[in-house]
C-alpha cells in the first residue's frame, strides 16, 4: 500500500466518503447490469439491451447545463439530496411486468444520468476540501477502486437475484443502498464557503467553458479522455454480443465479465496515484490507452481466456483514463469554477461514449462485433501514440511531499 493510500484512508471524513461511494456503488453495479439483462429478457435484443447504457449516459450531453447547479448550492447537501431522490425513484421499476413497460427503464435509466452528472460536478468540488491536494490522485484512485471493484461482487450478486427472483429484489437493493449512502454523507465533517452570488446561468456556463480554452494542457488531456470513452462506450454496446454471438452463453454470463472487469479496475484504481506521480498525465493516459487497445482486441477472440483477459484489460485502463483527468481537473481549476467545469468535462469525456453506444448497436446490425472491434482496438493504439506526443508538454511530476500527514480536525459543515 502506497503513502498516499495509507495517508487517504487514515483520514476519517474521506474513509466515511469512500463508504458512501462503497454502499451506492453495490446497489448500482448490480441494477444498472440487471436493467440490460431484463430488457434483454422481456423483448428478446441485444441491440435494446445494450441502448440501457444509453441512458445513463444520455445526459452527459449536456452536463455543462446540468453542472451549473453545482456551483449555486453548497456541495454535501446536495449530494444529499441525490442520493435520497434515487431512493425515492426506483421504486418505479417494481411496475415493470411485461415488454409494454420496459420504457420504464429506459426513463429510471436516463435519471440515472442526470444524477450521475450532478453527483460527479459536485463531488469534484468537494473532494478538494476534505482531501489535501497532493493525495488527490491516490483518493481518486481509491473512490475508482471502491466503485469499480463492486463488480467483483455486485453484479453476480444481481446477476444471481434477477436470475431467481426477477428484477424487483435488485431494485429494492438499490434504492436501499442509495438511502444508506446519503446517510453516510450526512457524517461527513468539511467547511463548504457559501457559492457566490447568483449570475446568469449563460455566464456561468461560459466561465465554464472558457478556463479549457485557456488551459491548453487540460484540454488536450480531456480530449485525449473523450476518444478513449468513445472506444469504451463501444465496448459496451457489444457487450451482449460478445456473450451471445461470440463465447454462445446467456445475458446472465455478463455478471461473470463484470466481475472480471471489477479485478482490473482494483488494480488500475490502486496504482492510479503513484503512477501519477512517477510518470505524470501523459504517459498514464498513453498506457492506459494502450490496454484498452489490448483489450478491445482480446474481446473479439472466440475462446473464453482471451475474453475474460481483455476484460481485465479494459477494467484496468478505463479508469486510469478517467483519474487522470478527474485529478488534473481537480488540481487545475479554482473551486468555484469545479462543478461547471467537470460538468463540461463530462461532456466532453462522457458525450462521444455516448455516440459510441448508438453507433455500436446500430452496428451491429450491419457488421460482425468482432470485425467491430477490432477496428476499435486499431483506433485506440493511434490514440495511444497521439496521448503521448501531441499537445503541449505537461509540467514533470512533483515528487511526494514530506509533510506531516493531514490531520483530521476539519469543522463541521454547516
Amino acid at each position: 500500500m502506497s503513502w498516499g493510500t495509507t495517508r487517504v484512508l487514515g483520514n476519517r471524513d474521506a474513509g466515511r466518503y469512500l463508504a458512501a461511494v462503497l454502499v451506492s456503488g453495490f446497489g448500482t453495479a448490480a441494477m444498472l447490469l440487471v436493467a440490460g439483462i431484463w430488457v434483454k429478457d422481456l423483448t428478446g435484443s441485444s441491440s435494446l439491451a445494450g441502448l440501457v447504457t444509453l441512458g445513463t449516459w444520455g445526459p452527459t450531453l449536456i452536463a455543462p447545463l446540468i453542472g451549473v447547479l453545482a456551483d449555486r448550492f453548497r456541495r454535501r447537501p446536495l449530494l444529499i439530496a441525490l442520493h435520497l431522490a434515487m431512493a425515492a425513484l426506483l421504486p418505479v421499476l417494481l411496475l415493470v411486468d411485461s415488454a409494454t413497460r420496459v420504457w420504464l427503464i429506459f426513463a429510471v435509466t436516463v435519471a440515472y444520468g442526470v444524477s450521475f452528472v450532478l453527483i460527479d460536478s459536485a463531488e469534484a468540488a468537494l473532494v478538494p476540501a476534505v482531501v489535501p491536494g497532493e493525495l488527490l490522485g491516490d483518493f481518486n484512485g481509491l473512490r475508482t477502486t471502491v466503485n469499480e471493484g463492486m463488480k467483483l461482487v455486485a453484479p453476480l450478486a444481481g446477476a444471481g437475484l434477477f436470475a431467481a427472483y426477477g428484477g424487483p429484489p435488485v431494485v429494492l437493493l438499490d434504492a436501499a443502498t442509495f438511502a444508506l449512502a446519503a446517510l453516510l454523507l450526512t457524517l461527513i465533517r468539511v467547511r463548504e464557503t457559501a457559492p457566490p452570488p447568483r449570475e446568469p446561468w449563460t455566464r456561468q456556463l461560459a466561465e465554464g467553458l472558457g478556463h479549457l480554452r485557456r488551459h491548453a494542457a487540460l484540454r488536450h488531456l480531456v480530449a485525449c479522455t473523450g476518444a478513449a470513452m468513445l472506444l469504451i462506450g463501444l465496448n459496451g454496446a457489444l457487450a451482449y454480443a460478445v456473450v451471445d454471438d461470440g463465447l454462445h452463453r446467456p445475458p446472465e454470463f455478463n455478471g461473470v465479465l463484470g466481475t472480471m472487469q471489477g479485478v482490473g479496475s482494483l488494480i488500475g484504481g490502486l496504482a492510479a496515484g503513484t503512477l501519477l506521480r512517477r510518470f505524470g498525465d501523459r504517459r498514464v493516459t498513453a498506457a492506459a490507452v494502450a490496454l484498452l487497445a489490448a483489450g478491445l482486441a482480446l474481446r473479439a477472440a472466440p475462446g473464453l481466456a482471451p475474453v475474460v483477459a481483455g476484460t481485465v484489460a479494459v477494467g484496468v485502463g478505463a479508469p486510469l483514463v478517467l483519474i487522470t483527468v478527474w485529478t488534473a481537473v481537480q488540481r487545475e481549476t479554482p473551486n468555484a469554477l469545479l462543478g461547471r467545469v467537470s460538468a463540461t468535462v463530462n461532456t466532453l469525456t462522457f458525450g462521444p461514449g455516448t455516440l459510441a453506444v448508438l453507433a455500436g448497436a446500430s452496428l451491429l446490425a450491419l457488421a460482425d462485433h468482432r470485425m467491430i472491434q477490432l477496428a476499435g482496438a486499431a483506433g485506440a493504439l493511434l490514440l495511444a501514440g497521439w496521448a503521448l506526443r501531441g499537445g503541449p508538454r505537461p509540467a514533470a511530476p512533483a515528487p511526494p511531499p514530506t509533510a506531516a500527514p493531514h490531520s483530521d480536525t476539519s469543522p463541521v459543515s454547516s
